[in-house]
Parts: structure tokens; sequence; C-alpha cells
């Protein structure tokens, strides 16, 4: 059985991630989105709290697709539970000498790293850039104003 993660802070989670979740799933017989619970970063929710977001936005038809927070290294998780592939999306050329970097580590420590590029209309939206379009967002009370 083959087996991948997708791992990422998801904060929050875009429609590119999903896509990127939906074309992965058929490539694998089980697909794993790994929310990463980091100390270097300060995501605005917890890491269970991003797993559950994760989990609401999927569809329930992908029984194949499971959501689990870690904290620790992808490649630990990865030995931990018998998971051979790290999956990646890229949306520039930036992001795929960042993700190479990662795959050269991943790699020495028996992982592998598949990079799937993000679909062309999605790769203008960033997590960064869904959370400054969400805090510019007024309230529901003040929207009606």
């Amino acid at each position: 059985m083959s087996r991948a993660v997708l791992p990422g802070t998801f904060d929050p989670f875009t429609p590119g991630h999903l896509d990127v979740v939906d074309r992965a799933r058929h490539l694998f017989d089980e697909l794993v989105v790994l929310v990463a619970v980091n100390g270097d970063k300060q995501p605005t929710r917890a890491g269970e709290a991003r797993a559950q977001a994760v989990r609401a936005s999927l569809s329930p038809a992908w029984r194949n697709v499971t959501v689990a927070a870690w904290r620790g290294l992808t490649a630990a998780y990865c030995h931990d539970h018998g998971v051979s592939v790290i999956i990646r999306g890229v949306r520039t050329a930036k992001d795929v000498r960042q993700e190479q970097e990662l795959a050269a580590m991943n790699e020495s420590l028996g992982v592998s790293t598949l990079l799937l590029p993000t679909r062309p209309s999605l790769a203008a939206v960033s997590s960064t850039v869904a959370r400054a379009v969400a805090d510019e967002t007024p309230p529901p009370s003040e929207r009606a104003r």
C-alpha cells in the first residue's frame, strides 16, 4: 500500500491546498494531511484547531485522506507511520528552490519528496494573502452598515 503525507502549517487551509490534496489523493492509496505544530512559527490557531479546519474542508467521499497534527520532523512522522513519500505543493520558482533543499535533507533521512505544482489559477493565493484578506474583512455586524 502506498502512503504519502502532505505537511504544512495550513494557517489557513487555502483552495490551493485543497487542490493539491485532491490531486495527490489519486496518486496514493492513503494520504495524510499533516498539520505542523512548529514552535518556530506563530500560527493564528492551535494545531488541533487547524487540523479540524482542514478536516471540515475535505470531501467526506475522499476516504483515503486523513488529517493529523504533528510536532516534530515530517521525516520522523514518516518513519513512525510507514510513509515513504512527502508531497509538497509549489507555487513559484522560489518555492521549488526551497523545497529542493528540504527534499535533499528528507532523502538523506530515507524519505522521498514529490513536488506538485499548484494550478496557475490558484498560484497567487498563499496562506499569507488569505490571512491578510481575512484580517481586513469587517465582522458580520459591521458589513451591513
